[in-house]
């Protein structure tokens, strides 16, 4: 796992100060939009209405960035179930093992907010493989979504 000390942040969408929306955006859309190449309209509405976890390194040259973001879509709006997504890592952490330590909050934090139910998310299908060590299943036939490649998938609690 990985040893770099990170702040966690754990709100609903009028738990984040102006700043921390800006970051959010800004980190989505770096990554999303700019290094995937992938126009699509990011503010789906979806925000109002989930859990936001943002991960700030403590210590090091990007102390206190946005690095690390996930939301969690409420049950009943995008899936029946609560829905892990928008998972996104600044390059400048990848590969330090930051993403499972911020896969493994968003199951507990989800565990707590949403007791004895399931998660369901939209994988890039390349990276099914590592939420499958998370518990999650494949569910259908891999999709197209905005141009990338996309698995449905379901952890059971």
């Amino acid at each position: 796992m990985a040893t770099i000390p990170t702040h966690w942040q754990w709100c609903r969408f009028g738990g984040l100060d102006l700043q921390g929306l800006y970051d959010v955006l800004q980190l989505r859309q770096r990554v999303f939009v700019l290094e995937q190449d992938c126009p699509y309209l990011d503010a789906d509405g979806l925000d109002q209405h989930s859990w936001h976890l943002l991960g700030r390194p403590e210590t090091g040259p990007h102390a206190g960035e946005l690095l690390l973001y996930l939301r969690v879509v409420d049950p009943g709006l995008k899936y029946d179930e609560p829905s892990i997504g928008r998972v996104v890592i600044d390059g400048k952490l990848r590969g330090t093992g930051l993403g499972r330590v911020m896969m493994a909050e968003a199951i507990r934090r989800c565990a707590e907010a949403y007791p004895g139910q399931p998660n369901r998310i939209s994988a890039q299908a390349h990276l099914a493989r590592f939420y499958g060590d998370f518990g999650f299943q494949p569910i259908g036939e891999p999709y197209q979504e905005d141009n990338i490649p996309h698995q449905e998938m379901l952890r059971l609690p």
